[in-house]
């Protein structure tokens, strides 16, 4: 009796508008499906409210890794949009899933080829950019009647209003007026002085939750002036709501969207006067102040804007709260959380000094990260996975080429039966499915092999200690020294400040290095740091294994 092939389920929708339930009703009908074509249903995938058009999703991305590690042979959906909209996605999606020799089926399209994801998916990019458009219209259309074309901003409440049809009237809103005091009251305190941050910690201390429910934040107050972002750059509270601002578009390397300025001919303005909460004056006195203060600070390099201005700049963590560190003195560096939000946040105010801190962490990186006695276990242990893979990928291999020697075979039989004068029509179906599965193995067997392992040396340890060494030295010398910094920050993940108590009763920081292994072992095996990649799995014990990317070293500053 031929076992039946084991079933993946995937369900998704997209958007809050729609039922719970709908989950539920895909679920029950690929089951019904599954059930039809013989099939076990061994998992269940889903996601809930969350955009096609992304792969950025959980349910997703354990399906594919379920799938690469061969948990099941067919993926079941209720239509091929249901795995993605995104035409660059779904075609990545069927080739991992095709590579792993599994199939996709669906209810709507049945087993799907390359043709359904060429079509299909050209079709669905087309339904994405056309509902965007529409969406975009018909904001435009609240927008030019005053009404929200957006989220909820901060000091106003949503009206509830219901049509004759009993439909729900959507867009209106009106001053909340406890949320208003405390726009007044920002706007004043902002024109009288106080700076943004104080403003935030103030309110975090008296426990008043922030435009998103949460603690008030220094960029939730100042923002972005030329954006019109944060509560002091917001022209609805002067009675003026400015719409389509920003645009959106979405990068594709990260699936993730990432916001631009439009050109000021396609931003929708309209005068909203029952929604002002500012009287002019105080609104121009807070625009005063910020011009008086973007005026102090242009004298920032553009270069040093867009690079990281000291060497680790952006890798240090508060292991108090996870908030990053910042520059809070001319040489010292401490938690930004508790700074800008206060100890309602974060309590963390013990500061490092740069050259401590830099210090400690270059040092670390010459003398203790790539131990010759860690390199030598996690070399024995990955020596011992990579064999293990492949073996498993060499028996896989074998069954490909097995198969293909059986479809092949089967293939010339019914050849042979039709000049042996069988009619072309009895067996042309047959004929048509071994062919595409003779395709499909050939593929699957010229694939690219996967890249060959690590060349280990004994001595890569003290290689290793050499280039660092050299590269710090590097530090100081004028040319290339961006090139020396970014190479050096490429072998940091994360550097954990934590604050402990000294033996004289005061606090200083101590040093959690976390380093990024893929880049380690590069600059171990003389390889080029400028494509190291980092991972994101890591090691909980500071042990290292052939899973884990990342080696964490204690340092006493």
């Amino acid at each position: 009796m031929t076992q039946a092939l084991r079933a993946a389920i995937y369900a998704r929708f997209s958007s809050d508008l729609q039922r719970d339930a709908s989950i539920e009703d895909q679920i029950r009908a690929c089951r019904d499906y599954a059930a039809h074509q013989g099939l076990e249903v061994v998992e269940v995938y889903s996601d809930r409210a969350i955009s096609g058009a992304s792969m950025m999703r959980s349910g997703l991305q354990k399906l594919l890794r379920d799938a690469q590690a061969g948990q099941f042979d067919v993926v079941i959906a209720e239509a091929l949009d249901r795995l993605s909209r995104s035409q660059a996605d779904i075609a990545t999606i069927y080739q991992r899933l095709t590579f792993n020799g599994q199939l996709i089926e669906t209810i709507s399209e049945g087993q799907v080829s390359e043709l359904h994801i060429g079509l299909t998916g050209t079709m669905n990019a087309l339904f994405l950019k056309e509902l965007g458009k529409k969406t975009h219209r018909g904001l435009k259309g609240r927008a030019l009647e005053g009404k929200s074309a957006g989220g909820l901003t901060y000091g106003y409440k949503p009206v509830v209003k219901f049509a004759a049809n009993g439909e729900p009237i959507r867009g209106d809103r009106e001053i909340d007026p406890a949320q208003a005091k405390v726009v007044r009251r920002i706007f004043t305190d902002y024109a009288r002085g106080i700076s943004p941050k104080k403003i935030a910690e103030q309110l975090n201390l008296e426990k008043i939750p922030g435009p998103q429910g949460g603690a008030w934040g220094t960029s939730s107050i100042h923002g972005n002036r030329e954006r019109g972002t944060g509560i002091l750059n917001n022209e609805l509270y002067v009675g003026r709501q400015v719409w389509n601002r920003l645009k959106y578009v979405k990068d594709p390397s990260t699936g993730k969207r990432v916001s631009r300025l439009n050109p000021e001919a396609d931003r929708v303005i309209t005068e909203v006067p029952e929604l002002r909460i500012l009287e002019d004056g105080l609104w121009e006195a807070a625009r005063h102040r910020q011009g008086a203060m973007k005026s102090k600070n242009t004298d920032i390099p553009v270069w040093d804007r867009r690079r990281p201005r000291f060497l680790f700049s952006g890798l240090m963590k508060c292991g108090r709260c996870g908030s990053g560190f910042s520059k809070v003195s001319k040489d010292s560096f401490g938690c930004s959380a508790a700074r800008q939000k206060g100890p309602a946040v974060c309590t963390n105010m013990t500061v490092i000094r740069r050259e401590d801190l830099e210090g400690a962490v270059l040092n670390a990186l010459e003398h203790h990260l790539m131990d010759p006695g860690v390199v030598q276990i996690f070399c024995e242990e990955y020596a011992a996975e990579r064999n293990r893979l492949q073996a498993e990928a060499g028996a896989g291999r074998a069954a490909l080429e097995k198969e293909l020697r059986q479809v092949t075979g089967d293939h010339k039989k019914l050849v042979d039966a039709i000049v042996a004068g069988v009619p072309a029509e009895q067996v042309k179906d047959r004929m048509i499915a071994l062919d595409a599965r003779r395709k499909d193995l050939e593929r699957q067997l010229s694939a690219s092999p996967a890249p060959d392992p690590v060349r280990f040396h004994p001595s890569m340890a003290k290689t290793y200690r050499t280039r660092v060494g050299q590269l710090i030295r590097g530090l100081s010398e004028a040319e290339g020294h961006e090139e020396t910094k970014e190479a050096l920050r490429a072998l940091v993940e994360k550097i954990v400040l934590v604050p402990v108590e000294t033996e004289e009763g005061g606090t200083r920081q101590a040093i959690d290095l976390h380093g990024a292994l893929a880049s380690l072992l590069r600059l171990a095996t003389g390889q080029s740091l400028d494509h190291a990649g980092v991972s994101h799995a890591r090691s909980g014990n500071g042990k290292k294994s052939a899973a884990a990317d990342y080696q964490c070293i204690d340092i006493i500053a």
